[in-house]
């Protein structure tokens, strides 16, 4: 069975406010082809999302050139809980709604200056008019309707706590959770506009999976034309030992690179695309027009 990609290219994302390597920062991990055919590794470590957002338009126009389709993994949701565009009152009651909110109302600078607390703010004002389902500002972040404390209830009349991925994916944290180790809200906040402004750039070669590939285990047919599949990954999938030099981040980037092309070349890849067989059917629904997945999981 031939590969799906030819190159892996897994994005560990950052929301900090000022710009920062190292250790719990932005690390891009690229395995493709040399010279002479052997896969090898190289990472980066852009200080700012602006520098990542450029790094990684460079590595996918050099990938486009040789002709090789790519996996884009980036650690933090493509969608949010089933029901949270129709809490926001959007129009679009789909993932599209979700991320053109976010790409109006996202202020993301080149310095790293960002506004995601200002947005969950408004999201839990247009939501309940209460300080959730967000929470866990800093203390200086509070504002009307956004605590730095978990709220007593998360409620019923909100989108729920978890996704169906995140259920899946054991020990990972709630979208509504923005501060604090291993929180993924405030990625999400400012990662999704920016793989908006990625797919506007690349068009249909872009493909977000499970959104617009459907979820189901993919065919070389399913991906004619198609350049890049941008999927959600989560590195603590996958054991990572840190090399000599290396730091945590750095690590799981490249062991989730390895890890997808192993897959890929023993032809188990296409079925990780795909829902387990048992997956209730209403709950596909949510994952296909909502909510997304976390491949491997």
């Amino acid at each position: 069975m031939a590969r799906l990609f030819n190159a892996y290219v897994i994005a560990d994302w950052s929301a900090n406010a000022k710009p920062k390597t190292g250790a719990d920062s932005i690390w891009i991990g690229v395995l493709k082809r040399d010279v002479r055919f052997q896969f090898t590794f190289e990472s980066f470590n852009p200080a700012t999302r602006t520098e990542a957002e450029a790094r990684l338009a460079l590595i996918l126009d050099d990938l486009k050139r040789r002709n090789e389709r790519t996996l884009l993994g980036f650690d933090f949701p493509l969608g949010f809980p089933r029901g949270s565009a129709r809490a926001l009152k959007l129009k679009d009651e789909r993932r599209t709604g979700i991320w053109e909110f976010l790409k109006s109302n996202v202020v993301d600078k080149a310095d790293n200056t960002n506004n995601r607390f200002a947005v969950a703010n408004k999201m839990n004002r247009l939501m309940t008019g209460e300080a959730r389902p967000f929470w866990g500002s800093p203390p200086k972040d509070v504002q009307t309707w956004l605590s730095s404390t978990k709220p007593p209830e998360h409620g019923t009349d909100v989108p729920p706590v978890l996704r169906h991925a995140e259920v899946a994916a054991k020990g990972s944290k709630s979208i509504w959770q923005i501060f604090g180790n291993g929180t993924v809200g405030s990625q999400a906040i400012v990662g999704i506009p920016a793989v908006a402004r990625m797919k506007a750039m690349r068009g249909d070669g872009f493909r977000v999976w499970p959104f617009e590939t459907g979820w189901k285990p993919l065919k070389e047919t399913d991906l004619d034309g198609v350049e890049v599949v941008a999927a959600e990954v989560y590195p603590s999938l996958v054991k990572s030992e840190p090399q000599p030099g290396e730091v945590k981040d750095q690590a799981q980037v490249r062991s989730l690179c390895h890890h997808f092309a192993r897959l890929d070349e023993a032809g188990k890849l296409a079925a990780a695309f795909g829902p387990a067989k048992d997956f209730p059917a209403d709950a596909v629904v949510d994952v296909e027009q909502e909510e997304g997945w976390v491949l491997g999981a």
